[in-house]
């Protein structure tokens, strides 16, 4: 059995979703699409398809398996036009993953003129306050904050953030500024429940935990930061989540450190995918971004 030749079969037959529209799509009888399939399930030891005499569907290890064999045949073709010589043009589905706040403020601006620029490209994005594994959910490109991990993925430091501690005016005015990182204890706190949420307030050298005035828990970072501004308590979050809010004077950093520890910044993906044209392209759009923005 041609492997390929089967793989590109069940692609064909889960996107269209009948034997027959695949063998259509491949020029071939519906006899060989058929015999492919069988011979692949044999093969794997599983079953990609329920079959009824009105439809065909993915089995649950089918759908799980899918992403993976598209990229699989993407990247093989990409291969090829890139071992001829050819311009390769950033085409096919780039899957990203970024936490929320940031991807909203810096990933969804680049994502638009990436897909402004390359017609062929189709982009899925998932924003998410956790780090999804890349290989199993079929991710292209992860932005990571903070330190990694190690693992067999290659990463790429495309700048850095900082931990901030703000208030809003009127709070400050009422409960006073913090001069020190004891202060905190007699200060009211807004908390994370989220991946943060466990973390120590390390201001100025002094480490400082949310415990005994920890008034409000949250598991949303706009959440927090809206409870911030109107008046609720003292909270930390990251430069880039609350930058918005302190240009436009709604909140004011307090103990702020000299200097300042950064908190790197870096997209992590599949070696297999270094070489993906769309990933390139994505990356050194990232690259300018934190540039232009200061934070690279």
């Amino acid at each position: 059995m041609d492997r390929l030749a089967a793989y590109d079969m069940f692609v064909q037959v889960a996107r269209s979703g009948s034997f027959s529209g695949a063998a259509r799509r491949l020029g071939l009888a519906p006899q060989a699409i058929t015999r492919g399939i069988a011979g692949l399930e044999e093969h794997l030891g599983i079953r990609l398809f329920q079959r009824s005499t009105r439809a065909v569907a993915l089995t649950a290890e089918g759908a799980g398996l899918l992403p993976r064999i598209e990229r699989l045949l993407d990247d093989l073709a990409e291969s090829e036009r890139s071992a001829a010589g050819m311009l390769v043009e950033p085409q096919g589905e780039l899957a990203i993953t970024a936490p929320v706040a940031f991807g909203q403020r810096h990933v969804v601006p680049v994502v638009s003129e990436l897909l402004s620029l390359h017609p062929g490209l189709d982009v899925r994005l998932m924003l998410i306050d956790r780090n999804v594994r890349l290989i199993e959910e079929g991710i292209d490109v992860a932005v990571r904050i903070g330190a990694l991990e190690d693992s067999a993925l290659r990463a790429r430091r495309i700048g850095a953030v900082r931990e901030v501690i703000v208030g809003s005016p009127a709070y400050l005015a009422r409960q006073g500024v913090p001069a020190r990182g004891e202060d905190l204890g007699s200060h009211e706190l807004i908390a994370s429940t989220g991946p943060r949420g466990g973390r120590e307030w390390r201001i100025v050298g002094v480490s400082s935990r949310t415990g005994p005035r920890r008034r409000l828990r949250i598991n949303s970072v706009d959440g927090a930061i809206a409870a911030a501004e109107a008046g609720v308590g003292l909270a930390n979050f990251l430069s880039y989540q609350v930058a918005d809010a302190l240009a436009a004077g709604r909140l004011v950093e307090v103990l702020r450190p000299e200097p300042v520890e950064p908190i790197p910044v870096n997209l992590v993906f599949d070696p297999a995918r270094a070489t993906s044209a769309g990933t390139r392209a994505f990356i050194e759009a990232m690259v300018r971004r934190a540039s232009r923005g200061g934070w690279g």
